[in-house]
C-alpha cells in the first residue's frame, strides 16, 4: 500500500505486471475479456473499447439511458415510497437502477428491475452468486474450492448455475440484436443514433481489431457479462456510501444543494453532461466517498520477472501481489492526519476548481494504461442520480442498523442501507 509501489506496478513498470494465469483461473467466468486479458489482446480490446464508449451514437444513448430511467422508474419509485411512508433499502434500489441502465447501454435492452414489484432478475441474480464465488476463490486454497467445483457444491455450485444463466439470457439479447443489424445492414452508420455496446460489437471492423472475432457469441456474451459486473456493481456501491456519508455529515449535503443553486442548475440532471460538470463540489464529495469506500476494494498482480520495488521490498516471478484499495484510502501517510475524516474539500483547489490527486493513491478508477475508460460515464451517471434525488427528496437513515463494509470482490454495505424517503417541498 506505499504509493510509490502502487504507481511502479500499475505504471511506470506496468509491462512486468500482469493478471496472469491464477488471477484468469479465479475469474473464468470472463474468459479472454478486457478486464481479464493481457497483452496485444488486451491492447485491442481497450481501443476498442474507448472507442464504442466515445462514439456519438452511445453518448447520446447513455445520456438518454439515465434520464429516462430516472424519470420513469427512480423518481416514481421514491414518490411510492414518499406516499406510503415505506421503509426501504437504497442500496438494492441503487443496484437495480444501475443494472437497468448499464444494461440498457450494453444490450439496448431493459430487464425494468426497478420498479414498485422490485422483481428478482435471474441475470442480476448471477451478478451476484458470480461475484460471491469469485472472492471465495480468493481466500480458500485452491484445492478447496476445485474441490468443490468437481462435486459440485457451495459457492461452486452456484457460479455453475450463474455461468449457465449468463450463457442463456446472453444468447437470447445477441440473436436478437444479429438480426436487428442484419435488417439495418452491417455497414449501417447510426449518425447520430443511439448505439449500444452489442451492437458496436457486432459491427466491429476486424481489419482494425484483429484479435477480436465479433461472430463468435462466446465472445459477445462474455462482453455482456464484464460489461454488466462492472457496471452495475461499482456504481451501487459507489451511491450507497455516498448517500450513508451524507446522512452521517449533513453539512456537506448542504453544501451540495447550495452548489446546484449557486450554478443556477436546478434542472441540471436534465441538462448533460455539461452541466453537471459545474458542479466540482458534488464531484469531490463522490470522490472522496469512494476514497473511504472503494468500490473495488483490492487489486491483484503477478509479476512476469523478479523486481525490487522503490520501497525496498523484493517479488519473485509469479507470485502474487495484492492492492488493497480500503487500505490505501486511509492512510495518514499518504492522505494526512485527517484521512478518516469526509472531506470533500480535499478535493477542491484554492481557486475553487477540482484538485488533482495521483492515481496511483486514489485508484478507484485504476491507474496507469488500465484506468477505467468509463471513468467520465460513471461519474456522469452518479452525478445526474444525486442531483435528482437531493433537489426532489430527503433521505433519512433508520438509527440502529449497524453499518459495515461486506467483504468481497465489490464493497458493498453488509446489511444493505435501510431508509426512509420524503419528498422536498418545492421552492
Amino acid at each position: 500500500n506505499n504509493p510509490a509501489d502502487v504507481h511502479h506496478i500499475l505504471s511506470s513498470n506496468y509491462s512486468n505486471y500482469i493478471k496472469g494465469a491464477d488471477f484468469k483461473e479465479v475469474f473464468y467466468a470472463f474468459g479472454e475479456m478486457i478486464f481479464t486479458s493481457d497483452g496485444e489482446l488486451w491492447k485491442n480490446q481497450r481501443k476498442a473499447a474507448q472507442f464504442m464508449l466515445n462514439h456519438q451514437g452511445f453518448q447520446k444513448l447513455s445520456m438518454s439511458a439515465t434520464r429516462g430511467k430516472l424519470d420513469d422508474a427512480l423518481v416514481p419509485l421514491f414518490n411510492h415510497f414518499s406516499e406510503k411512508e415505506m421503509v426501504v433499502d437504497l442500496q438494492d434500489v441503487f443496484q437495480r437502477f444501475t443494472f437497468d441502465t448499464t444494461f440498457v447501454l450494453v444490450t439496448g435492452f431493459d430487464p425494468k428491475s426497478l420498479s414498485i414489484e422490485m422483481p428478482e432478475v435471474e441475470y442480476a441474480k448471477a451478478l451476484d452468486d458470480l461475484g460471491e464465488g469469485i472472492f471465495y476463490r480468493h481466500i480458500v486454497p485452491k484445492f478447496l474450492w476445485k474441490l468443490q467445483k468437481w462435486i459440485g457444491i457451495g459457492t461452486e455450485k452456484r457460479m455453475a448455475e450463474a455461468d449457465a444463466t449468463f450463457d442463456r439470457v446472453s444468447a437470447k439479447y445477441i440473436s436478437a440484436k444479429r438480426k436487428e443489424v442484419r435488417s439495418q445492414g452491417v455497414a449501417h452508420q447510426s449518425n447520430g443514433e443511439s448505439e449500444d455496446l452489442l451492437t458496436s460489437h457486432i459491427k466491429l471492423d476486424t481489419a482494425k481489431y484483429e484479435l477480436l472475432n465479433p461472430s463468435d457469441d462466446k465472445y459477445l456474451r462474455d462482453t455482456i457479462l464484464a460489461f454488466n459486473l462492472a457496471g452495475r456493481d461499482t456504481m451501487a456501491s459507489a451511491l450507497s456510501w455516498f448517500f450513508w456519508l451524507l446522512s452521517e455529515n449533513p453539512r456537506v449535503e448542504t453544501k451540495i444543494r447550495q452548489d446546484i443553486i449557486n450554478n443556477n442548475l436546478p434542472g441540471t440532471g436534465r441538462k448533460g453532461q455539461e452541466s453537471l460538470d459545474k458542479l466540482t463540489y458534488l464531484q469531490g464529495a463522490l470522490y472522496e466517498s469512494m476514497r473511504l469506500y472503494p468500490p473495488v476494494s483490492f487489486q491483484r498482480k503477478s509479476p512476469i520477472k523478479p523486481d525490487l520495488l522503490p520501497s525496498g521490498h523484493k517479488v519473485d516471478a509469479n507470485s502474487v501481489i495484492m492492492i488493497y484499495l480500503y487500505a490505501l484510502g486511509r492512510m495518514r501517510a499518504v492522505w494526512g492526519e485527517d484521512a478518516l475524516e469526509f472531506k470533500p474539500e480535499r478535493w477542491i483547489s484554492q481557486i475553487g476548481g477540482l484538485r488533482h490527486e495521483p492515481s496511483f493513491k486514489f485508484l478507484s478508477f485504476n491507474a496507469g494504461p488500465r484506468t477505467c475508460p468509463c471513468k467520465q460515464l460513471a461519474m456522469t451517471l452518479m452525478k445526474a442520480v444525486a442531483v435528482e434525488i437531493l433537489q426532489n427528496f430527503d433521505i433519512k437513515v433508520i438509527k440502529g442498523q449497524k453499518i459495515e463494509p461486506d467483504p468481497g470482490l465489490i464493497l458493498y454495505m453488509k446489511h444493505g442501507l435501510i431508509v426512509t424517503i420524503t419528498k422536498r417541498c418545492s421552492a
